[in-house]
């Protein structure tokens, strides 16, 4: 099988044809040729400089990504390969050329801002290319029209779509990753991608998941639960750390699914990993529902017990009714949520579980309501996401007859009062805590650490600091954060095993493929002018795509 490099080559000698003229026959006429003599101004004309601004590779992108971590993953690696195609990512939109917008479809204000984002972007004549899980599942909406298109499961040929974007072209990739009839978990997991934190690599461990929730429209996006290979992200875990990557997130729709299409489970996958994270360096497990952990429970206890994993679950419940769940079908019941939250508490000593609440959902009643208010109460979540119910279209919820507005409205804020009415880290003041320093406070006044719980500490920002494990004292608690002041006797230790990319730095390039597109970049000019045909364009992207060569970064 030919290499990437190889490909090129072959289609750039398809292009000659039995009529035209053999070497030799071109180096005998050369001797008759003379050279004419040119003036500088007349190498490049208006025309031609006004064609050049046309050819694909060579604008300016903008990129907006609303929703779950999952979301942000599949921006990270469309980001990265636009980059390495040699399109510029800016994070001022007005300069740039085209907008890419990155979706969620899980509440109706995400949508809205979606939908206002592309109107905005057309009042100012930009291209428009949208991905994410609203055109996945709702291609044929009337604001999509026109519009190109990248599935979820097809990140990996963004480039493609953003090219023929630039073209004035409409094109929509919507199909499904399979190998011999199975559905794959996504795009390869070697691609080139830029991460918004370099030292945080977010890994999504498998697609879909094996529920069928009547309020939920990620489904319809996400289909059916796919599993990577444990090869597979064992190895990118691996090369994330060469890249100094600190802090690993696994995410998807249901971790705890994990596996059950692949014949493994999480807790195989998680000792894996744990096998290849550094002293220092932290692993952060993703959303699980109750069904599928309830029958890992204990290994999931040795695992967050772990130096090197976050004691720290993200387990929804949604609602503490038993009814309501049964209408939501979410295949447990409040009893299930319990034990699993019980036994982590007991067999995880300060396990942090955070979980999500929907309110006003529909047929729910004022003693519904109240049973989820008790057990807010009752567990004091220090996480808690309060969502007020929106019908999303197409789901059967949509279709079940609707709590009022204003009773939604009302129970929301009701339990956010329930929420705020306890501050779960005043206990902690005082407390001395090793924490890892991997981000900047919004407000840009602090560098945000998190100690063995996944729980928020504020550090003062100096720069010795970023990527760091460091000695605290707690000296201050909030609702969501406490404050610590470093030891002043301690050293900062650094779990890297390699310097972290800068930011805008491309991660995971394929060498072979970046040379590839280096050529292609030189005869871009050669194949538009000569009208080749869409096959051998195409071909130096297939190159990006499918080559199969070292590995390097390269900052752009």
């Amino acid at each position: 099988m030919p290499s990437s490099c190889d490909s090129l080559m072959e289609d750039i000698e398809d292009m000659v044809s039995s009529s035209d003229p053999t070497p030799h026959e071109r180096q005998s006429a050369r001797k008759s040729i003379i050279p004419r003599s040119r003036k500088k101004k007349e190498l490049l004309s208006d025309e031609e400089l006004q064609a050049d601004s046309l050819i694909p590779g060579t604008q300016k992108i903008w990129m907006k990504t609303w929703g779950c971590s999952h979301n942000n993953s599949d921006g990270e690696y469309m980001a990265g390969q636009l980059a390495a195609s040699g399109y510029k990512m800016t994070d001022d939109p007005t300069e740039a050329d085209v907008w890419l917008l990155n979706s969620c479809t899980v509440k109706n204000p995400a949508e809205d801002h979606f939908r206002n984002s592309i109107k905005k972007a057309q009042d100012q004549e930009k291209k428009v290319v949208v991905a994410g899980c609203v055109p996945q599942a709702q291609p044929r909406m009337d604001y999509l029209k026109g519009l190109s298109i990248i599935g979820v499961q097809q990140i990996d040929r963004v480039v493609e779509v953003v090219d023929e974007a630039v073209k004035g072209h409409s094109v929509r990739l919507l199909g499904q990753k399979k190998d011999g009839g199975r559905r794959l978990g996504g795009a390869r997991l070697d691609l080139p991608k830029i991460r918004k934190n370099p030292l945080i690599e977010i890994i999504s461990i498998n697609t879909g998941c094996l529920n069928a929730c009547t309020y939920c429209k990620t489904k319809h996006a996400r289909g059916d639960l796919a599993s990577y290979p444990i090869e597979e992200l064992v190895e990118r875990a691996r090369q994330s750390f060469q890249e100094g990557v600190c802090e690993i997130w696994l995410t998807s729709e249901d971790t705890g699914a994990y596996g059950r299409d692949i014949g493994t489970d999480l807790p195989t996958l998680l000792w894996r990993l744990v096998e290849e994270i550094p002293e220092g360096a932290m692993l952060r497990l993703g959303m699980t529902n109750p069904p599928y952990i309830l029958e890992h429970l204990e290994e999931m206890a040795k695992i967050l017990n772990h130096p090197r994993v976050y004691a720290f679950l993200h387990v929804p419940v949604q609602s503490a009714s038993d009814s309501v769940l049964m209408d939501m079908k979410r295949e447990y019941c409040i009893d299930d949520f319990k034990r699993v939250v019980d036994f982590l508490k007991e067999r995880v000593p300060g396990v942090t579980i955070a979980t999500d609440i929907i309110c006003g959902f529909p047929g729910e009643t004022e003693e519904d309501f109240q049973e989820t208010i008790d057990l807010v109460k009752a567990y004091r979540f220090p996480s808690l996401f309060i969502n007020q119910f929106y019908p999303r279209p197409g789901t059967p919820a949509a279709r079940m007859e609707q709590v009022p507005a204003h009773v939604k409205k009302q129970r929301t804020k009701e339990l956010s009062q329930v929420f705020h009415s306890y501050n779960p880290y005043d206990h902690k003041v005082g407390e001395r805590q090793h924490v890892l320093v991997t981000e900047e406070s919004f407000d840009s006044q602090y560098y945000v650490a998190h100690n063995k719980y996944y729980e928020q500490v504020l550090v003062p920002k100096r720069v010795e600091f970023k990527g760091k494990m460091i000695v605290v004292d707690i000296y201050e608690a909030g609702k969501h954060f406490m404050k610590g002041k470093p030891v002043e006797d301690s050293k900062p230790f650094t779990p890297s095993i390699a310097m972290p990319l800068q930011k805008g730095e491309v991660s995971g390039l394929l060498q072979c493929a970046w040379q590839t597109r280096l050529a292609a970049g030189c005869m871009r000019h050669f194949f538009y002018t000569t009208q080749s045909s869409h096959k051998q364009n195409r071909s130096i992207r297939d190159a990006h795509r499918h080559g199969a060569c070292t590995k390097v970064s390269i900052s752009l």
